[in-house]
């Protein structure tokens, strides 16, 4: 019995992270979106995507050259934001009392806004009635309508990032889309749409 010898060198150091930063950079306006949404806070959002990044270096070598970057991405994204939902349950909430001593001494009516980011992502691309339609749908229809009508994702790659099959996929974008359609009817009539 003879042993073939395949000799399989790593991507160097200095070419991985070209190649990451290549590839994998150019998707940070996208994730930062998609996070917005989840977490409905800036700061989280950007917390999320800085988060999403360094795994997605850690573990750059596992990803298969030629597969899709941004579901690799977003399923990163994803798994990261759920594993911080469910620590978060677990532990009760730690608060500094320092801080509670302080706060009503520092906090002054003025200073209390309630910045709606959420409804504010696509706001410069989508007209207010449109944007105001498309937050009131139920958080799985407005992903799926969000990936595939804004995104331009494949139904594959929906499925694969939300981690639900292609059928549920395209049964939620029709429902979202039938949603979409009741709630906006009236609006494209006074448009001139139809």
């Amino acid at each position: 019995m003879s042993f073939v010898e395949i000799n399989i060198t790593p991507r160097n150091s200095n070419n991985l992270s070209a190649e990451f930063e290549k590839i994998a950079l150019p998707h940070r306006n996208l994730l930062f979106n998609y996070a917005l949404k989840m977490t409905g806070d800036y700061d989280d959002a950007d917390d999320l995507v800085q988060e999403t990044y360094l795994k997605a270096f850690r573990f750059f070598d596992k990803f298969e050259q030629g597969t899709n970057i941004k579901a690799w991405l977003y399923r990163i994204m994803k798994n990261s934001f759920i594993n911080e939902y469910r620590k978060n349950v677990k532990e009760p909430n730690k608060v500094d009392y320092e801080d509670v001593q302080n706060f009503y001494e520092n906090v002054k009516p003025s200073e209390i806004t309630s910045d709606h980011y959420e409804e504010d992502v696509y706001a410069n691309m989508l007209d207010d009635n449109i944007n105001e339609a498309l937050v009131s749908l139920p958080e799985d229809f407005r992903t799926v309508i969000i990936l595939s009508d804004i995104e331009g994702y494949t139904y594959d790659e929906i499925a694969d990032f939300t981690d639900i099959p292609v059928g549920t996929v395209r049964s939620r974008l029709h429902r979202a889309r039938k949603m979409l359609y009741s709630k906006l009817s009236n609006y494209a009539k006074q448009m001139g749409y139809y």
